[in-house]
């Protein structure tokens, strides 16, 4: 592809030659010769003078930079923009390939894609254009959404409805009972989860992350939230639109999240608590009360900045006992006599 064809593609402005040849899409470290990368902190740009690339993406004209620019808006939506373009081809359907079972009473929809192994329940529906993997179990009664894309291994236990457009990576389950027992005369007594589970349109869920359906009601993920990998959603959750969960994090049942939620890696949330909008809570923090706007860290959870001075003041701790020691043996030597004064 030409230089020129990339800055069209991304509506960009082109500084430089348009003719050049890219033949891939790199970060600035690995670019060679023929790759566009993209360059977002300008403290790379000493590292972007001495690589191989053949053009770059920024967000505003560079003087005196040796290789073409194309300037847009937000270069890394842009990098994105460029990689689906160069290397995401379309899915051609293949229809319901033999080795995979569809019961009689389900309905498929057009240009489908069922890979040898893929088991379809009673009852179940699958919109146009989804592609389900090898071992993809879908249960009765669930329905997925057009354009839904569901990798090998994936449980999708019955009841559940998946929106359009939605990614389902690897080993994953949805639909898991949920963990609810009663002890009743010395013996934990499981409570039947009857519920289900919602996932909203444009959610994508990482490789082997378990979604537990409702013990009433539903689980319900919404619209274009992201969940990495070996996440755990309990029965009941309810997660707003557009949020980040990272890989490892824990919500246990009956908890609510806002829209915009982000909540970094190794991350547990108590039950039956409220996440509020717009909240960002770091790394293997314990939320154990409800959060509202702001970031978060630290076991238990409170505020950034708070934590950011607990955590200077436990570095200081040794030196902080030390010096009260030394204070403890002066004031002893004072109330015995043996001070100076």
């Amino acid at each position: 592809m030409r230089l020129r064809e990339v800055a069209d593609i991304l509506e960009g402005t082109l500084y430089g030659p348009d003719d050049i040849e890219i033949t891939s899409v790199c970060s600035i470290e690995e670019a060679e010769e023929g790759s566009i990368t993209f360059l977002t902190n300008r403290n790379l740009i000493e590292k972007l003078r001495g690589s191989r690339a053949s053009a770059v993406i920024v967000s505003e004209y560079l003087e005196d930079l040796p290789i073409p620019q194309i300037v847009v808006k937000d270069p890394r939506y842009a990098f994105a923009q460029i990689l689906r373009h160069l290397y995401v081809r379309p899915h051609p359907p293949k229809g319901v390939m033999e080795g995979a079972y569809v019961s009689p009473t389900a309905s498929l929809g057009r240009d489908i894609t069922l890979y040898p192994n893929v088991y379809v329940s009673d009852g179940v529906r699958i919109g146009d254009r989804s592609v389900l993997y090898p071992g993809v179990y879908i249960g009765e009664g669930s329905t997925i959404g057009e354009d839904c894309l569901i990798y090998p291994n994936v449980t999708i236990r019955e009841g559940v409805r998946i929106g359009s457009r939605v990614t389902v990576h690897s080993g994953t389950v949805i639909g898991s009972d949920g963990f609810g027992y009663v002890m009743h005369e010395g013996r934990h007594e499981k409570i039947p989860q009857v519920g289900g589970v919602v996932i909203e349109d444009d959610v994508e869920i990482g490789a082997c992350v378990t979604i537990d359906r409702a013990t009433t009601g539903n689980t319900v993920i919404g619209e274009g939230t992201k969940i990495d990998n070996l996440v755990q959603i309990g029965h009941n959750v309810k997660i707003g639109k557009h949020c980040i969960i990272v890989a490892q994090v824990g919500i246990a049942g009956s908890t609510e999240l806002g829209n915009y939620v982000t909540l970094a890696g190794q991350v547990g949330i108590s039950d039956h608590l409220k996440i509020g909008d717009g909240c960002i809570v770091g790394a293997k923090s314990g939320v154990m009360r409800n959060l509202t706007r702001g970031a978060y860290s630290g076991i238990p959870a409170t505020e950034h900045r708070k934590w950011l001075k607990t955590q200077a003041i436990i570095e200081r701790l040794p030196d902080i006992y030390k010096k009260i020691r030394e204070l403890e043996r002066e004031l002893e030597k004072l109330k015995s006599g043996g001070g100076d004064g």
